[in-house]
């Protein structure tokens, strides 16, 4: 049948009366569909980790099926269908599969902690109300190994997300930015940091200051007063990010939200708090009224207490484990360049106290002196010099900087207080008082490794450092601190900015 007669045929569309469609009559499928497939991988990873820690279970120990003497099928039905499926169901109830969760926060481990807290105790009073002799090193070893299974699985999957993002996009959200240029331009700066987040900014919608904004180079096309879904459909976005102030103008953000429901298209809001953590900000509504509460940094209490003792363990065991290879390389030294094995340098510590650094030397004895000619050549645009080919630096100890082997000995400042295991870098005390932003960095020790040496090192501006530096005095946790020495030893194995 021709085009044009079946257009004829159709029935008219009944007269508007005024009263708009409800989103939910409308089709209410994302724009985004990355997470569905993400999401069918994660399930069938924690079936088959589950299935593999039964397996495991039933073939090295001997108790294992000892409660189903004469039952094995009911056995074998339960550890390889129903325990899974129980995994993979109190997983759901406990929004690990949720996709504002996925690929990026520690906030999905924690869930997949918590539904293994809850298959325990699901797996314990199962047993007691059926009265099955079930073996403790049974449940212990079936419940744990699924969980490290679950967790390596998830974060192996995060890592292939994160590349696939980084390399062919797959997986990201594209935004417009919507707000004034100064405010939109400041979350593009902070979402293009991080490739692996998978958000990429598209277009800028400005709300405020069109002529000002003309003439302005800018990373993408702006646009101002346009109509927000036409736009979208333009630029082939997915996500819409409030910007700033434009989040708090009276009225236009709900009725922002209500233009968007059922179209699929995602609404962000990026208030003009940045650098600050999820933890610390908390939302608690008050007639209607969101207030955005932002909480003090935690820099005293048990965790900090547990930081601490966690600094003075490892560097005790650190220097005890250790010798043999310090000793290696304080003899590694001696043969390339007669002089002392260490270098000590006054640096500024925590509260502004001044302290001496140990690291291995690995420079020629004379490399103050023949700094004042190289000044000219400083790679760095900061308090600290830095070059890439400093001729100061003999053969071995270049080798000690690329695996950063020079740092070890900082573990006797740690065990002495002095530094820590993570924190900001310490910096010189030559160079003069350290004011404004900077000096915020002297709430907490220096650290032999910080979230500096994980985003890049020697090649980050010093601006950028002392971001990063700042962002982690006010946004410190025990376990951003793993995080961080973590990720260290991915920096350190691909020698990524170390001269």
């Amino acid at each position: 049948m021709p085009y044009d007669s079946f257009e004829w045929q159709q029935e008219p569309p009944p007269p508007s009366n005024g009263v708009p469609r409800s989103a939910w009559t409308r089709s209410h499928r994302r724009l985004s569909t990355w997470h569905r497939p993400y999401t069918a991988i994660l399930v069938l990873l924690d079936l088959l980790s589950a299935v593999v820690a039964s397996w495991l279970a039933v073939t090295f120990i001997e108790k294992a099926i000892s409660g189903f003497q004469g039952q094995r099928t009911i056995f074998y039905l339960v550890a390889f269908v129903g325990l899974p499926l129980g995994w993979v169901i109190i997983l759901w109830g406990n929004g690990s599969y949720d996709r504002r969760y996925l690929g990026l926060g520690s906030e999905e481990f924690k869930r997949v902690v918590r539904g293994f807290v809850t298959v325990v105790a699901c797996v314990s009073l199962l047993s007691f109300a059926t009265k099955t002799q079930l073996s403790r090193v049974t449940i212990a070893y079936v419940t744990t190994a699924s969980l490290i299974f679950i967790l390596f699985c998830r974060y192996s999957a995060r890592q292939i997300l994160h590349v696939a993002r980084k390399k062919t996009g797959y997986g990201a959200h594209r935004m417009i930015l919507m707000g004034t240029l100064p405010e939109a331009l400041e979350v593009y700066t902070a979402v293009t940091r991080s490739p692996a987040a998978g958000l990429i900014p598209v277009a800028i919608h400005i709300t405020d200051g069109y002529a000002a904004s003309r003439g302005i180079e800018t990373p993408v096309p702006v646009y101002a007063a346009r109509d927000v879904l036409t736009l979208v459909r333009e630029v082939g976005a997915d996500t819409i990010a409030v910007c700033g102030s434009a989040s708090a103008e009276p009225g236009e953000l709900r009725r922002l939200a209500w233009q968007l429901e059922g179209t699929g298209v995602d609404l962000v809001v990026a208030p003009q708090l940045t650098d600050i953590a999820g933890p610390r900000v908390h939302i608690r509504p008050i007639e209607g009224l969101p207030l955005l509460h932002v909480e003090e940094p935690t820099l005293s209490g048990p965790g900090w207490l547990a930081k601490n003792l966690l600094d003075r363990v490892v560097a005790f065991f650190g220097l005890l484990f250790l010798a043999p290879v310090l000793g290696v390389i304080a003899l590694g030294i001696r043969l390339s360049d007669p002089g002392p094995v260490f270098f000590r340098q006054p640096r500024v510590g925590h509260e502004g106290r001044t302290f001496r650094v140990w690291k291995f030397r690995t420079m020629y004895v004379d490399a103050e002196e023949r700094k004042a000619s190289l000044e000219e050549l400083n790679d760095s645009d900061g308090m600290l010099f830095k070059m890439k080919n400093d001729p100061r630096i003999f053969s071995f100890g270049q080798k000690l900087r690329a695996t950063s082997l020079d740092e070890l000995p900082q573990l006797i400042n740690v065990l002495f207080g002095e530094m820590s295991l993570v924190g900001p870098r310490p910096l010189p005390a030559d160079d003069g008082d350290y004011l404004g932003d900077v000096r915020r960095r002297l709430l907490v020790r220096p650290g032999i490794t910080g979230l500096w040496q994980v985003s890049g090192r020697s090649d980050l501006s010093w601006d950028e450092a002392v971001r990063l530096d700042l962002y982690y005095v006010d946004n410190w946790s025990l376990t951003y601190d793993l995080s961080i020495l973590w990720r260290t030893v991915g920096v350190v194995l691909k020698r990524k900015g170390a001269y």
